[in-house]
């Protein structure tokens, strides 16, 4: 199982704080999540610059080009590090340089830690043309489900210690945990999840399932579209237009995985058997 450590530079930082109640107040230290900005510099392109906790920049990068279709394998990079003496600026060189997939990337320009879409010149739908609808073999369990959270809540150290991050977790088959990375913003999170299955060939994911600590939005559905993830789960609430996405690609997608209890709003039938249909309340002509 690979969770996030100190080693690379994740953590926190402390400072004094006053905390107020009707009764009175309290001087106290308080532990806050790092959020910097990352310079991406691909080679041929314009750099690609996001607010992330620090950790992990390499498998944010390589997840990054993994959801714009600029790499698809740890083959593609040439050099993907960072720059000596700047721990904020990574190098990345493609070995095959492709203009057209490259000012994709170039698109994105700017993305702040709250959000993978805002800042962007134009939304990324041409990375997921051709891809075919996600097959996943394994039938899932409710109980299987229902088990993760309490799973991912044991290893979100840093969110334990400060508060103030989100988690992308990636599970097997049989609720094993494999990796979970941690960042003030999700997608980077998720980013950095799908980055550390490239770089370590673990892609395609089809036989996997990721877990968001968030709500699942467009942007997460379509990383985990790049990556092959097959069934994805949520604690929080998904977008209409990631329903809509999770349908079109064959995802299972799963809303408010809590408490012993989860909404489906995609892909119902692997968890409970081929011949289940959605109601037709909710079908795609709805959200369309």
């Amino acid at each position: 199982m690979e969770v996030a450590d100190s080693t690379h530079a994740y953590g926190d930082v402390h400072l004094d704080i006053l905390t107020l109640d009707t009764q009175g107040g309290t001087a106290r230290e308080d532990a806050l999540a790092i959020e910097e900005a990352l310079e991406i510099r691909l080679a041929g392109s314009e750099p690609v610059i996001t607010m992330r906790t620090p950790g992990h920049d390499r498998e944010l990068a390589a997840g990054l080009m993994l959801s714009e279709g600029v790499a698809h394998s740890r083959d593609d990079f040439e050099v993907i590090d960072h720059l000596v003496g700047q721990p904020n600026v990574l190098q990345v060189v493609l070995k095959r340089f492709n203009t057209t997939k490259a000012e994709r990337l170039a698109r994105s320009s700017l993305s702040n830690s709250a959000c993978g879409v805002c800042g962007k010149k134009k939304l990324n739908l041409e990375a997921m043309q051709g891809l075919s609808p996600l097959v996943f073999s394994s039938p899932l369990s409710r109980q299987l489900l229902t088990s993760l959270p309490g799973e991912l809540n044991k290893q979100q150290t840093l969110f334990a210690h400060t508060g103030g991050l989100h988690a992308a977790a990636l599970f097997d088959a049989n609720g094993q945990l494999l990796a979970l990375r941690e960042d003030v913003g999700r997608h980077n999170a998720d980013d950095k999840l799908t980055g550390w299955a490239l770089l370590n060939d673990q892609l395609p994911l089809d036989e996997r399932i990721v877990l968001l600590s968030g709500r699942a939005s467009f942007e997460l559905i379509q990383k985990c579209i790049m990556a092959r993830v097959s069934v994805v789960c949520a604690i929080s609430a998904p977008s209409s237009y990631a329903v809509r996405l999770a349908r079109e690609f064959g995802i299972t997608l799963v809303g408010f995985l809590r408490d012993g209890r989860f909404n489906i709003y995609a892909g119902a039938e692997r968890i409970l058997g081929s011949s289940y249909a959605l109601p037709a309340s909710v079908d795609n002509k709805r959200l369309a």
